[in-house]
């Protein structure tokens, strides 16, 4: 037992013999990752960045943020960790930790938070080319446009630079030709929300008070997809806008219309409750399918409303035509007192019968004349209210008609136009 553990730790080599310890120790002895790893000081260190749009993780148009997740590529020569492989058992890469070199200080100029598994290695080959790929969660400000939705397409730009190192001591450039970063879509998550379109890129110099920078830039075009809102939001705001147009066919006098209406507001008011999470809100642009919803909320208030002062006027009608003034046909005999007897005479006095049937006929014509111009203002004074409430009943149906006809008309736009949209943005 005592010579088979003597054997094993006699034929185990030690970690400091083996080649790589050797390479590993002889690179970074006296490396020192403060200084930029260049022998000539005027010469600049080209950085070669890549990016892979790996998936749209959150679209936040209320506070214009863009979450995505990136593989992020960085590539640059080292010129203190170069080697000859043939010295070293032909070993042409070793792997590094990245703490212990120096790194380009290349940020991401749009970004409010960055989440990163912060890989502890990078690659080094014997020519002195440092690889560093890491993946990313971005989340960077964006001009968000959701007046479209759900056919919206946006258009996020990552501007990647250093943030202390000139042009003239770190300069960027493409690893990749420029097509190729545009149209690969390889690496994209096709299961989510969002369409990749494409990733253009672009190189230029950001001139400063500081000194210029050099910075690449890379616009990511996404566009959603929007069979699930046509589905649950499209087609049942049409649909709701079909049956409050079917109310105008109602006879504008009947009281089940305001019913009918109150129904189909309420329906509407729990659908936008309903489907108030699934549209986007912004400070910026209004989605025109929430401008389509205000425009027919108010177009169903106002039908509801006319037709309320409908009803309510011709109530009124019939029941100024139950009240006849019986009184008219009275006149005003007991307004001034009890009325004398024609053929009473006051005590002591005496008139011949003539006379006094002369006097009885004259106040019975006067009665009758008062009581004939009663009636006759009376009729006057009706036949002016119902001129008037006639014409009031024709600007309100004259009004309904209107109605109708401006619901149609916003209806058939609102349709064009989202059919103008979606096309658009099919065709791209």
């Amino acid at each position: 037992k005592f010579c088979f553990s003597e054997i094993l730790v006699t034929d185990t080599p030690h970690p400091r013999n083996s080649t790589l310890y050797r390479l590993t120790k002889q690179l970074l002895q006296k490396y020192h990752k403060k200084v930029r790893p260049v022998h000539d000081r005027t010469k600049a260190t080209t950085v070669y960045l890549d990016v892979f749009v790996h998936a749209v993780l959150d679209v936040d148009a209320q506070n214009q943020k863009l979450k995505t997740s990136i593989w992020y590529y960085e590539v640059w020569d080292d010129e203190f960790l170069s080697w000859s492989p043939t010295v070293f058992d032909g070993i042409r890469e070793i792997s590094l930790p990245l703490s212990a070199i120096w790194a380009p200080d290349i940020i991401i100029s749009e970004f409010v938070d960055i989440e990163s598994p912060g890989l502890p290695y990078v690659y080094v080959n014997s020519s002195g080319t440092i690889k560093n790929a890491k993946p990313i969660q971005v989340v960077s400000t964006c001009n968000l446009e959701t007046y479209a939705f759900p056919f919206d397409m946006q258009n996020c730009s990552l501007t990647f630079s250093s943030i202390l190192h000139t042009v003239e001591d770190v300069d960027l450039a493409f690893l990749r030709s420029r097509e190729d970063i545009k149209h690969d879509k390889k690496e994209f998550l096709k299961d989510s929300e969002w369409e990749l379109l494409s990733v253009s890129s672009t190189y230029n110099i950001l001139q400063s008070n500081t000194g210029d920078f050099a910075q690449i830039q890379f616009n990511v075009v996404i566009r959603r997809h929007p069979l699930v809102y046509v589905m649950s939001l499209l087609i049942p705001s049409i649909f709701l806008v079909l049956v409050d147009l079917g109310s105008f066919y109602l006879p504008p006098t009947c009281r089940a219309r305001i019913v009918f209406k109150t129904n189909v507001l309420v329906g509407y008011t729990v659908f936008r409750v309903n489907v108030s999470d699934e549209m986007p809100r912004s400070a910026v642009s209004t989605p025109l399918i929430g401008v389509f919803f205000t425009i027919c909320l108010a177009f169903l208030v106002l039908g509801l409303f006319k037709s309320i002062l409908l009803v309510t006027f011709l109530h009124d009608e019939c029941s100024s035509e139950q009240e006849w003034p019986l009184s008219c046909l009275q006149g005003d005999i007991d307004a001034d007192g009890p009325r004398r007897d024609p053929q009473a005479q006051p005590a002591g006095v005496t008139e011949p019968s003539v006379c006094r049937e002369h006097q009885a006929q004259s106040e019975t014509l006067k009665e009758v004349s008062f009581q004939l111009k009663s009636i006759s203002t009376y009729f006057q004074t009706w036949d002016q209210e119902d001129r008037q409430e006639v014409k009031w009943l024709a600007f309100l149906e004259c009004f309904d008609r209107l109605l109708f006809k401006a619901c149609l008309v916003v209806l058939g736009l609102y349709a064009v136009s989202l059919c103008s949209l979606w096309a658009l943005g099919s065709s791209l």
